[in-house]
């Protein structure tokens, strides 16, 4: 990147800039126009010539015999002057507006460029820096340069340009007011830089802290069990409370400094009147001066303020700039950078790589002690290699290096006949895949994770294509050099790379590479207990309305499936649904049917009224929030149990517990309250809560209110409930109870083990499981990966690697967090997927040795032993590792 911002700007706005310029300097003259007017107004259209000739004037040298009137001569000049006022407002804001889309503009690149860089970044550059100083820099504080980047060149010529032009003028009225207008600033000219340099100082101490607070909240985040498991939050306030001291000391500090220096410039300002009033005045009273000149100066000083107060703005701002801009050249520009090399050949004439591993290498840390010293390591780039060491002994590092994420201090790595250190990210993106013990997963679907590998196949259309329809946008910046390079808008998937033709074929593929990972059954679950839009999926809803029908006709053939699902009849009560879905007969749409919303509904209240539930259902709540209390209030508002089994969230229980103790003392339910406490029972299933509150007289009353409801159905019910049919699919359940239409029955032994083998054989009847797997691949997997397993995000982590076919596949501890036995099968099915391709497996111990080519033992940053499996048996049954 350029040194100084300056440069930065030239380089990338030169030609807007110019524009600008030259819109500029346009201003001037009108600007000098509306300076002489008032002059003009008051000594030949207002003061002299009464009773005289007609009226002409001398304008900027133009003299013009009109023959008009006084009051005729007074209205064409005050239009004149209107008018020019108009112009020089329009040049002002045609300014104000570009400078802002300039600065837009460029800070939009700035930005794009900061991210590449991050992209960049040598992965010992991360040890160094934490997310929590570099997303600050990117959002936060690169806003301010793209304010500064519009007005660069643009406020010291335009502001300047006043300056001079009111400055001239005054000297053209007289010299004497002229050099009083200036006398002091060359005194400001000399202070102001001097005090400034301080202020800068304090500008850039204030910015490191900042940065070093952000931090510090990003380091409690990432280790909040830390946190809580030894209790030193106080401890963490602490710190966080120097900081925040420091960071008071320093602002006001800041303050003070530059608040004296506005002091400073405020009463230079004011000495320049008094100059004017003195001076002025008597050489009006002599007759050395007109009257209307004086007016015309003190007008024009009047306007000569702002534009020197502009200047001194524009200074203090390109210094905090400068500063900001020095920063995040010293943050974004490590050594060691990796060229983010984008191929330009086709993907028809891309060849795959082949030939041998070679590996000679050492590798250092940053202290210059050897990680890995003198591995020599030669193979086919076709075999599977296992690797074994303890931690500490290199085969993280070796990993690593073989997968081109870190770069060896001596020696060099060949693949396939390549240097590894001069191979590009494009060929080194499809041809090696590496799987590390800690995955990060996107927060997206678990199917956009898996194939996030072959998102590489970018045509370069230029962003200005996606922004054809934008009023703001012009094509022709967005293709010129250094911008945006890549649009959002296209299909990014690269299909020959996964050794498929299509969309069509990648599902198939998609299949198998779960298969290998043994993600494939978990992946169906969540597919069976996912929701699909009918509107959006329809052949998928149509095929589980045929499921559906198949169940039936299995229960009507096998009575004894039937003590498994109780499936929904609009004449009996559900008792394993809940109290809501019974009173609909269906589950709620939108939020005014969900929650303590429920109670508020009109309709709903009425209905209660009507058939004598409204007592009934507060008592029950009353019950529900008493047993809520009992066994939530003394639990971590964290903890799970709140989010699986409580009725009431950890936010809203002492709500419920200072309502319940008014209740106690006597006190008249509140509406709030009464609404609150009506929602609890909606939320009851007697089968599986087991509190005895819904008893065979409530669910009576309940049936007999719902028949009412279904009968006479108001209009907020039909567009906020979707009905149980046995015909329609319900979008707001998940294709499990679509099939059921039903619950599945709690307390049944092995009834839902019966359940899932049933629902399994029907969809394999129906060749439904790839159907369901789509939707189980929809699934979110949460922020980082939260929502899965450590499991089930490693096996991922692995599909994602093989799903691209790569020519070695570099597996480090990737399949650590399983059980021997998931571990074997795992092995056993990744291996043999990748017949014909290379893959090097970094483990602690080795699994599975008969289906390994080549072993290699590390310790101490050395290889200690290597051969195939039958040699290397001797030194594994010895128990060296």
């Amino acid at each position: 990147m350029e040194p100084s911002i300056f440069k930065y700007i030239v380089r990338h706005s030169s030609k807007q800039q110019l524009c600008l310029v030259l819109v500029i300097i346009a201003y001037y003259p009108f600007l000098y126009l509306s300076l002489e007017l008032p002059k003009l107004i008051v000594n030949q259209a207002i003061e002299n010539n009464v009773g005289g000739p007609p009226f002409g004037f001398n304008l900027m040298g133009l003299e013009l015999e009109l023959g008009l009137e006084q009051v005729e001569f007074l209205v064409i000049l005050s239009l004149i002057y209107l008018g020019a006022v108009f112009v020089n407002g329009a040049f002002k804001y045609y300014v104000n507006v570009y400078k802002g889309r300039m600065g837009e503009r460029l800070l939009q690149i700035l930005r794009y460029q900061l991210y590449n860089r991050i992209l960049r970044f040598p992965l010992p550059r991360f040890r160094k820096v934490s997310q929590g100083e570099l997303i600050p820099i990117i959002t936060a504080e690169v806003e301010p340069l793209g304010g500064f980047i519009g007005t660069a060149f643009a406020d010291p010529l335009f502001f300047g340009g006043q300056l001079v032009i009111i400055l001239v003028f005054i000297a053209s009225q007289d010299p004497i007011l002229g050099a009083a207008a200036i006398s002091l600033y060359p005194v400001q000219i000399y202070l102001i830089p001097k005090l400034q340099r301080k202020v800068n100082a304090l500008a850039k101490a204030r910015v490191q802290h900042v940065r070093r607070l952000s931090d510090h909240i990003s380091e409690s985040v990432s280790g909040i069990v830390e946190v809580h498991s030894h209790n030193t939050s106080r401890y963490e306030l602490a710190k966080f409370s120097a900081r925040l001291a420091r960071i008071y000391e320093i602002r006001y500090e800041l303050f003070r400094r530059k608040f004296f220096i506005k002091f400073l410039n405020n009463f230079i300002d004011k000495l320049i009147p008094f100059f004017f009033f003195s001076v002025g005045g008597y050489l009006v009273i002599e007759g050395e001066l007109t009257f209307g000149a004086l007016v015309a100066v003190l007008a024009a000083y009047k306007d000569l303020a702002a534009p020197w107060k502009e200047l001194l703005t524009w200074y203090q701002q390109k210094e905090d700039i400068r500063i900001k801009y020095e920063q995040i050249i010293e943050q974004f520009d490590p050594p060691n950078m990796y060229k983010l090399c984008q191929t330009k050949e086709p993907l028809s004439n891309f060849s795959r790589l082949d030939g041998n591993i070679a590996v000679n290498i050492s590798l250092l840390d940053d202290n210059n002690v050897f990680v890995l010293e003198n591995i020599n390591l030669t193979m086919p780039l076709t075999k599977h290699v296992a690797v074994l060491g303890d931690a500490d002994s290199g085969k993280s590092e070796l990993a690593m290096l073989l997968a081109r994420l870190i770069l060896p201090s001596q020696g060099k790595i060949m693949i396939g006949g390549l240097n590894t250190a001069s191979m590009s990210e494009s060929v080194a993106g499809r041809c090696i895949s590496y799987a590390g013990p800690s995955p990060h997963l996107h927060s997206a679907s678990i199917r956009e994770n898996l194939i996030y590998g072959l998102k590489i196949n970018c045509d370069k259309r230029p962003i200005g294509d996606v922004y054809k329809n934008s009023k703001t946008y012009r094509s022709e910046e967005a293709q010129s050099e250094d911008k945006l390079k890549f649009s959002l808008g296209q299909n990014w998937i690269d299909y020959e790379t996964a050794g498929v033709t299509g969309q069509e074929s990648l599902e198939v593929r998609i299949v198998q590479v779960l298969e290998e990972v043994q993600l494939d059954r978990e992946i169906y679950q969540m597919g069976l207990h996912g929701k699909i839009d009918p509107n959006l999926q329809p052949d998928i809803a149509e095929k589980i309305i045929i499921a559906r029908k198949c169940l039936q006709k299995r229960i009507e053939s096998n009575s004894a499936l039937s003590k498994f699902i109780e499936t929904f009849d609009r004449g009996r009560y559900n008792l394993n649904a809940n109290v809501g879905e019974n009173l609909f007969f269906g589950t709620s749409i939108c939020d005014q049917f969900r929650g303590t919303k429920i109670a508020e509904q009109p309709c709903v209240r009425a209905v209660l009224d009507d058939f004598g539930l409204t007592n009934v259902f507060l008592e029950i709540g009353k019950k529900v929030a008493k047993t809520m209390i009992e066994l939530f209030s003394d639990l971590p508002p964290e903890h799970e149990f709140f989010r699986t089994y409580s009725f009431i969230s950890s936010e809203e229980l002492p709500d419920y517990e200072q309502m319940l103790d008014r209740i106690s003392r006597g006190y008249v339910i509140e509406e709030e309250d009464k609404t609150k406490l009506l929602a609890l029972p909606f939320q009851l299933v007697p089968s599986r809560h087991r509190l005895g509150m819904i008893t065979e007289e409530v669910q009576n009353q309940i049936l007999e209110a719902r028949q009412v409801l279904l009968k006479d159905m108001p209009v907020d019910f039909l567009e906020g409930i979707s009905f149980f049919d046995k015909e329609c699919f319900n979008p707001e359940v998940s294709l499990q109870e679509n099939i059921l239409f039903g619950k599945v029955a709690h307390g049944v032994a092995s009834g839902s083990e019966q359940i899932d083998e049933v629902i399994s054989e029907i969809i394999d009847e129906l060749d439904l499981r790839g159907a369901v797997i789509s939707v189980g691949l929809n699934a979110s997997v949460g922020v980082g990966g939260s929502l899965l397993s450590n499991a089930q995000r490693q096996k991922l982590n692995i599909g994602r690697c093989i799903m691209k076919d790569p020519d070695l596949t570099i597996i480090d501890g990737a399949a650590d967090t399983l059980d021997r036995k998931a571990q074997e099968k795992l092995i056993e099915a990744t291996l043999c997927g990748r017949t014909g391709r290379g893959v090097v497996w970094a483990m602690n111990r080795l699994h599975r040795a008969d289906l390994f080519d080549h072993i290699v033992i590390m310790k101490d940053g050395k290889i200690m032993e290597q051969g195939p499996p039958n040699y290397m048996f001797k030194h594994l049954n010895s128990g060296d590792t």
